[in-house]
């Protein structure tokens, strides 16, 4: 009986510590809390806790993204534009900003999707739709700022937000395309002239180069016809000349 009851309870010490092992991945930290306080940050690989007195939460330290939920924005101009909104963050690995992660911020995804949403609003309203259709690069990095300044005691790091979507009411778009359509017609018609230009000074530079070239070859044939002309003219005067000379 004492053997069974002492098997029993080194069984049980076996797994209670058994129990206690925890192994934490590489994308991973950990914060042990002993009987509700913090008492120890935990980095990754083998660690050991007490059961019952102590608990570990796990962090998760690698990049993650989190897609806001699609949202309506009057901007400047009283435009019902629908903005999709995607953030990309994590939680900083060093010990303060993982226990700022856990007890200054109740849920740091859901309140970072909140504020996500907030802000957007709040900035996108101040500009005419034209200028956020066409300027994303400098709304993201306005958007990343203000996001990283409102964090900064949440231990997260706002790596970066990108403005997937935008989208105008129905009307304005097909307005639009319209627009775009006739921007493409137009450049399209500036290409033809373009390409009837350049044709036309093709054929222009090539009859210019044709009637210099029938110049050319009349002044050669005029200059060999002086040139014959003199030669005939010489030999006259000189033949006339010594037999002048002769009969005289």
């Amino acid at each position: 009986m004492i053997e069974i009851t002492g098997g029993v309870i080194l069984g049980g010490v076996i797994l209670y510590f058994l129990s206690g092992i925890k192994i934490l991945r590489p994308t991973e930290r950990g914060v042990v809390e002993t009987l509700g306080k913090f008492s120890s940050y935990r980095e990754a690989g083998f660690n050991f806790v007490f059961p019952i007195f102590q608990k570990i939460t796990r962090v998760n330290v690698t990049e993650r993204m989190t897609d806001i939920e699609p949202q309506e924005i009057i901007t400047k101009d009283n435009l019902n534009a629908q903005v999709d909104l995607v953030v990309y963050y994590k939680i900083k690995k060093d010990e303060d900003n993982v226990k700022k992660a856990l007890y200054e911020v109740h849920d740091v995804i859901a309140q970072l999707e909140t504020l996500a949403r907030t802000t957007a609003r709040n900035v996108i309203g101040t500009m005419p739709f034209r200028e956020v259709n066409s300027e994303r690069k400098t709304l993201n990095d306005r958007l990343q700022a203000l996001l990283e300044t409102e964090t900064k005691n949440w231990g997260v790091d706002v790596l970066r937000v990108e403005l997937k979507d935008i989208t105008p009411p129905g009307s304005v778009q097909e307005t639009m395309n319209k627009v775009i359509q006739a921007e493409n017609e137009k450049d399209a018609s500036k290409d033809l002239a373009t390409a009837v230009e350049t044709q036309a000074d093709g054929k222009k530079r090539a009859a210019v180069k044709e009637a210099e070239g029938i110049k050319q070859s009349k002044i050669i044939v005029a200059e060999g016809q002086a040139q014959a002309i003199k030669l005939v003219n010489e030999a006259a005067e000189k033949y006339f000349k010594s037999n002048a000379q002769k009969l005289k």
